[in-house]
């Protein structure tokens, strides 16, 4: 199991909800906690998943949820 946490920027604990639903719906992502306080993005991928062809996909879902967040990949 492979797990990865990313420095994210964004501007309110809404949105980081929002990041995190998008993300969790990314296909390759088993789960994902976005902690808003910290600014961090914790993500568990699937087994055998590419983890930085997966976050460019959360990147682009997080993007049309919440365009000016980004994560420090």
């Amino acid at each position: 199991m492979m797990k990865k946490s990313y420095k994210i920027d964004v501007d309110c604990a809404n949105c980081a909800n929002k990041m995190e639903e998008a993300a969790k719906k990314t296909a390759g992502v088993k789960d994902v906690v976005v902690n808003f306080m910290a600014l961090k993005m914790n993500v568990e991928f699937e087994e055998g998943a590419e983890p930085k062809a997966v976050m460019q996909e959360v990147l682009k879902n997080c993007k049309k949820v919440e365009d000016d967040c980004e994560i420090f990949l």
